[in-house]
């Protein structure tokens, strides 16, 4: 579950190992195959540390040189099948961490879509931005790099300490006492490492969120001076992030000394012990000298395993950011009911903000298939609330927002935005070209049917234009939109997505009064007999519409026509003057919240 501060969770330890064996299902065939590979490579590599013995007691024996060489043209052979044998057993494992990387990505990005929009805006770009690169990055080594490399040492390992046992059980049982001071460290390690590196992703989340908000709100900072406030901000997240980091630093920098200073332990024991046994006639020399080689060709992939060990702290911590995207709220599972038709009734609705006060107090309204709302009111009112409830987005604390009788926020999003359809101000233009931005809303739609849409919010003319017109590229290396051509695109998909519903929060603010005016008009025409519902920030739009509802401190405290409204002189006639003006010159916007 997200906690208060709207961040999103972190999956536990038990999540992160199932998630990982359903990797390895998931392509299981080409796990068994490098663990098999790795396994005949290992198997190669302890056979020479075995003939290295085999030709000290030859040598004892007093055979000739023609024996040494035939048992040292078998040690080159195995040392050649090790080495073809383990690179074949990379190139499999690394196939292997590229497909399983496509997985983790796909996954990540279809969790993220399936994310209610309240969610993904309290967890904050930072943390999202932060999972989705640095961490599945992370992910993406482990995969192609770390985990490859793991399996092979970690085969190696058991293969030499099992050449150890083979050779004698004496030698091999105080080769493998000798690794206790290893295992301590390993242990103490991996008691503190998980939690250091969460705490480095979120410092890192933490940084990244500052950064992108800063940048989001350049202009902001600038008009108000904020310029000191936001360097504070970033270099308290920097300095928490510089710690997390000495952090997990400070770790590293106990466990590897400890860890090499153990190594010498296991080859001193064999050899003592072995000299020891020897010394009784109780094991060949060639069977200590192979002991003592086989320890100190231990120490090798061992050393290679603890580095990858520490690796795979962090990419665990990382993995836990990915996977625990599957335990954030998840959008409720659609009713099985279908409403009877399309009218909007709210009831008693109240809802309130996790870090502020009530901000719907109880609202009741009705609209009406096919009829034009508009909902306006000061800043603060409570409009941009209203409308997120009946867009489904979010749900009413108490009280109920329906559509032909079905709870809103109930619906599956499939059959909700063919019902209803928030069009904001915060519009995105998508990397591709005018076409790939509006196809995204009906993939099936014709040319023809595109550049009607673009005619109907008055974008045909700029995009007939363009260089290569539906085709031209736009974003980062094309053509640069400003704020009213991506507010257009993004009408223009709204024209193809068809709702019955549509909710414009001042989704044409960022356009000019005439642009916007036309644009609204050329909307209304195409979506006639639907029901379009606008929260106003000019006043034009609640004179156009067929009724008008006043918000006040988290209220409908007036609903009638235009012509009702101000023959009443209430609150809503005091905006219509103020807005028009005694000269009957518009003013301007009459509140935006």
């Amino acid at each position: 579950m997200t906690t208060d501060t709207g961040a999103l969770p972190v999956a536990d330890r038990r999540t992160v190992r199932r998630a990982a064996a359903r990797l390895v299902r998931a392509d299981g065939r080409a796990f068994a195959s490098a663990l098999a590979l790795n396994a005949l490579a290992a198997g190669a590599g302890v056979v020479g540390p075995w003939l290295v013995g085999r030709i000290v007691d030859e040598v004892r024996a007093g055979r000739g040189a023609g024996a040494v060489d035939r048992l040292a043209l078998w040690i080159l052979l195995c040392a050649l099948a090790q080495l073809v044998l383990a690179r074949w057993a990379r190139y499999v494992a690394h196939r292997f961490g590229e497909r399983t990387l496509a997985r983790v990505r796909e996954t990540f990005v279809e969790r993220l879509l399936g994310l209610p929009a309240s969610v993904v805006e309290r967890a904050g770009t930072g943390d999202l931005t932060a999972r989705g690169t640095a961490d599945v990055a992370t992910v993406g080594t482990t995969l192609r790099d770390i985990g490859p490399e793991l399996l092979v040492y970690a085969v190696q390992a058991l293969f030499v300490l099992g050449a150890v046992f083979a050779l004698s059980p004496w030698l091999g049982l105080f080769g493998l006492l000798g690794l206790t001071p290893v295992w301590l460290a390993v242990r103490w390690y991996l008691r503190r490492a998980r939690d250091a590196y969460l705490a480095e992703g979120a410092a890192t989340s933490a940084v990244a969120e500052i950064v992108a908000a800063t940048a989001a709100g350049a202009r902001t900072v600038e008009a108000f001076r904020l310029q000191k406030a936001r360097t504070a901000a970033s270099r308290e997240a920097l300095e928490v992030s510089r710690r997390s980091r000495y952090r997990t630093l400070g770790l590293r920098t106990v466990f590897f000394p400890s860890v090499e200073i153990s190594y010498t332990i296991p080859v001193a024991g064999v050899l003592l012990v072995g000299g020891w046994l020897h010394g009784r006639g109780l094991i060949g020399l060639g069977a200590v000298v192979a002991g003592a080689l086989y320890m100190r060709q231990f120490t090798d992939p061992l050393d290679m395993v603890l580095m990858r060990l520490e690796q795979l702290q962090s990419s665990g911590a990382s993995f836990a950011r990915v996977e625990g995207i599957a335990e954030a709220p998840r959008a409720p599972v659609g009713t099985a009911r279908n409403p009877a038709d399309d009218r909007i009734e709210v009831r008693g609705v109240r809802y309130a903000y996790e870090r502020g006060g009530e901000v719907l107090r109880g609202v009741d309204l009705t609209v009406r298939p096919g009829e034009r709302l508009a909902v306006v009111g000061a800043s603060g009112a409570g409009k941009t609330t209203l409308s997120r409830l009946l867009a489904g987005i979010d749900a009413p604390a108490s009280g109920s927002v329906t559509v032909g009788g079905v709870p809103m926020a109930e619906l599956e999003p499939a059959r909700l935005r063919r019902q209803v359809v928030l069009v904001t101000q915060e519009h995105h233009v998508f990397l591709g070209s005018v076409r790939d931005n509006l196809l995204i809303a009906e993939p099936g739609a014709t040319d023809e049917e595109l550049w009607r849409a673009l005619g109907a919010v008055g974008a045909d003319g700029w995009v007939r234009e363009l260089p290569e017109g539906l085709d031209t590229g736009l974003g980062q290396g094309g053509r640069v939109t400003d704020g009213s051509q991506a507010q257009q695109l993004a009408l223009a998909r709204v024209v193809l997505a068809d709702p019955h519903t549509l909710i414009l929060d001042e989704a044409t603010a960022l356009l000019d009064p005439a642009t916007a005016r036309h644009t609204e008009r050329g909307l209304a025409a195409v979506l006639a007999g639907r029901t379009v519902i606008a929260i106003a920030h000019r006043l034009h739009t609640a004179h156009d519409a067929d009724r008008v509802a006043v918000m006040e401190d988290g209220l409908v405290t007036e609903l009638g026509t235009h012509d009702e409204l101000v023959a009443a002189d209430g609150a809503y006639a005091a905006l219509w003057r103020t807005w028009h003006g005694d000269d009957g010159t518009a003013r301007g916007p009459v509140g935006t919240a």
